[in-house]
């Protein structure tokens, strides 16, 4: 698809219709395996959190990925009780048998916790992308969990998280019909852009997705859901991974991005992973300057 051309001012006003509010949450997202594969534990959710408060900007709002794969809610919840910090739950979708064990741990944990610890609810991540799953499937599954947690009281936001490629796709409209919010994961590095390109290639595609949502569902919130620029990995046209141009990226786009909506950074530590895009290295000591 070919994207408008968009000016940094005309994208930050853009992001105060993504999200109306006067309180924005800030994190990261953040997977529940250590760099050595393992599951992590309370203990090292602890570590995560403690350490996402000890950088510039205290960030205390973290989106997790799954809930019942590797007992994450399980281990998670008490250490953000803990540490005072808020969870975006993920929810698995794949096969019907996975998101039954996600959507119970999910009941469990509320009926356990209560849901004052919850920010909200991603049905899925990247399932249209991956053509994992059909438009009318994952819609069914978004109610399905709206309805479990409204009778548990839980009245929480409901959504589901996909590239903008996905969200832009006229096939998809059901998904953002059952939506109260549409997260949006987008990565100019995969769209082989130079840095100096990288903001406005970003703000293209989020215009891209809230164009589409205010046809099909005005008023609903666009979450930033995942973004970065990695820091090591290969080239990819003009994207080339590296710490200055992950730094230049955190500071022309995250911060900007931080201060007019919802948005939760891609990510806290994958120094195994190539590209990586986390923040902090393997001792958890920051690579680059977080601050805003």
């Amino acid at each position: 698809m070919k994207l408008l051309s968009l000016s940094l001012s005309h994208a930050l006003a853009l992001l105060t219709t993504i999200s109306p509010t006067t309180a924005y949450w800030k994190g990261f997202s953040v997977g529940a395996n250590n760099l050595d594969g393992s599951c992590k534990s309370q203990a090292d959710w602890t570590r995560d959190f403690q350490t996402l408060q000890s950088l510039p900007g205290y960030f205390s709002s973290v989106r997790l990925f799954a809930s019942s794969d590797c007992a994450t809610l399980a281990n998670a919840i008490p250490a953000a009780l803990a540490t005072n910090t808020k969870l975006l739950v993920g929810v698995w979708t794949e096969d019907s048998t996975h998101f039954a064990a996600e959507t119970a741990a999910l009941q469990s944990a509320i009926l356990q916790y209560g849901s004052a610890w919850i920010i909200s609810v991603s049905v899925g991540s990247e399932d249209l992308y991956r053509y994992d799953t059909t438009a009318a499937v994952l819609a069914a599954q978004i109610n399905q969990t709206r309805s479990m947690l409204q009778s548990l009281g839980a009245n929480v936001p409901v959504g589901h998280t996909d590239t903008w490629t996905a969200w832009v796709n006229a096939s998809n409209a059901a998904v953002i019909s059952a939506c109260d919010f549409v997260g949006h994961t987008g990565y100019p590095y995969f769209q082989d852009a130079a840095i100096a390109d990288a903001a406005a290639v970003f703000w293209d595609s989020v215009q891209a997705v809230q164009q589409v949502v205010e046809t099909v569902r005005p008023g609903t919130w666009v979450w930033v859901m995942e973004t970065g620029w990695p820091l090591s990995g290969a080239t990819l046209g003009n994207a080339v991974p590296s710490v200055g141009n992950a730094q230049t990226y955190w500071k022309t786009v995250g911060c900007d991005a931080y201060s007019k909506g919802h948005v939760f950074m891609y990510t806290l530590q994958d120094a195994n992973s190539s590209p990586s895009f986390g923040v902090v290295d393997a001792n958890f000591n920051p690579i680059i300057d977080v601050s805003c």
